[in-house]
């Protein structure tokens, strides 16, 4: 399965990604702000998502809004 990022970049277990798009978050009290690095991510069963650590929280984001640092 390949799991691609906004530009088309294949993803790995492991990478860092950024956001480059500022995103509302349940249950947090900011957003996570454009250029957030995430890193360390873990793929996801779906290709349209994986799992990473931002603002102190385990997090599952859609491939649209990330890009491979």
């Amino acid at each position: 399965m390949d799991v691609k990022d906004s530009n088309g970049n294949l993803l790995n277990e492991g990478d860092s990604v950024t956001i480059n798009k500022d995103l509302k978050v349940k249950g947090m009290a900011q957003a996570l702000k454009r250029g957030t690095v995430v890193k360390n991510i873990r793929l996801t069963n779906s290709p349209a998502e994986i799992e990473g650590k931002a603002g102190g929280s385990v997090l599952v984001i859609k491939t649209e809004f990330i890009k491979k640092a």
